[in-house]
């Protein structure tokens, strides 16, 4: 009983000195992928996967990096913060992995950082946008645009733009990412002369929302500003037409999934938000990503799955710069990124381990979504 917690302890420790001599054969560089594959947010981490799987798997067809192939260990959190503790640690200790590429989720994240900081593993998350993700951590990074960028632009997008005057809020109380970025609007909104109605609370997988609608409603609205995942605005823009409430939906890039159609049923149509890309941008980078991505799944790419392999890609460009295949080399060179090409545009890596890059607006309209506006880089 002694040597199995003393093996326990040992795995879970993750010290620098180790209990045991790494087991990583020589010809592999192990990469830790964690996200939610399963579970109500589930095309999040499937399509961010694809992304990451589309820009290794041509490197390894190429040859690798610095001789070595790329081994993608992934595991799936099922969007759960705290199976995602759990998970990380995993992957740092007994994966022995040299960098981590999640989460979609800025809860999620937010857990995981703490430990990818504790133990000195560069972390690069694809798309989560809480400002406080890499805030005094000089391992976390991420590859998007972050909520105080993207909250502005859509306030800015809605009072010039849409020339509204009064807009209503309707947030996910139990999300850092909904409540920051709803914080973000309505105070760039407001600063703009607008006037925030109403702001009103749901939480994630509540089947009826009508009783906030109805307030919403009464609030006469010209726009209502839902920063949400896609699971819950599907039947957030169901339930706000049969209400009679027409006016146009807005929010942020936790709408992207192909699944926010089949669950709208037509209802978001003219709905705007803001998102990593767009599929008609005319970057090289992002028509050859488009082009690559439909040829090996045959299903159109969204901005997690652009996200996906700009995060792959700015690691392996690291990888490839670094001085030694360390944590601490990678780390130092992921720092170092500017004008990296990517898929969602260019995107250089500031001082605080965030991206600027540009921000697009898309709107919905039938399967689709049609490009708006790009802003460029961060006002």
């Amino acid at each position: 009983m002694r040597l199995r917690r003393i093996l326990f302890f040992c795995a879970t420790a993750i010290s620098a000195a180790g209990c045991t001599k790494s087991r990583v054969p020589d010809g592999e560089l192990r990469i830790g992928q964690f996200g939610s594959f399963t579970g109500s947010e589930a095309t999040f981490g499937q399509s961010t996967d694809r992304g990451i799987r589309l820009l290794i798997d041509a490197r390894n067809a190429a040859g690798g990096v610095r001789g070595k192939k790329i081994v993608l260990i992934t595991e799936d959190n099922q969007g759960k913060a705290e199976d995602t503790v759990a998970i990380v640690k995993k992957l740092i200790a007994q994966d022995q992995v040299v960098a981590l590429l999640g989460e979609v989720a800025s809860t999620r994240s937010l857990a995981a950082a703490p430990i990818a900081q504790q133990y000195k593993i560069p972390m690069i998350t694809p798309s989560s946008t809480n400002p406080e993700v890499t805030k005094k951590r000089d391992f976390v990074f991420r590859v998007c645009f972050i909520d105080p960028v993207q909250g502005p632009i859509m306030a800015r997008f809605a009072a010039e733009d849409l020339k509204f005057q009064r807009v209503a809020i309707l947030r996910d109380i139990k999300s850092d990412y909904s409540v920051g970025l709803s914080k973000f609007f309505a105070e760039k909104f407001t600063q703009l002369g607008g006037r925030i109605v109403t702001t009103l609370d749901y939480a994630s997988n509540d089947p009826d929302f009508k009783a906030q609608l109805t307030q919403i409603r009464a609030a006469d609205p010209q726009g209502i500003f839902v920063p949400g995942y896609y699971n819950d605005l599907g039947p957030i823009a169901r339930q706000a037409r049969e209400l009679g409430l027409k006016v146009p939906l807005l929010g942020g890039d936790g709408w992207d999934s192909p699944k926010l159609f089949e669950l709208a049923s037509g209802a978001m149509n003219g709905a705007y938000f803001s998102n990593h890309y767009s599929a008609e941008s005319p970057n090289p980078a992002t028509k050859k990503f488009v082009e690559d991505y439909l040829a090996k799944y045959g299903v159109p790419s969204d901005g997690l799955a652009a996200a996906g392999y700009d995060a792959a890609g700015i690691l392996v460009t690291a990888i490839e710069r670094a001085s030694e295949l360390t944590p601490k080399a990678i780390r130092a060179e992921i720092a170092k990124i500017t004008d990296y090409a990517g898929a969602t545009g260019t995107i250089s890596i500031n001082a605080e381990r965030n991206a600027d890059k540009d921000v697009f607006v898309v709107q919905i309209a039938g399967p689709t979504y049609k490009f708006i506006k790009m802003f460029p880089k961060a006002p």
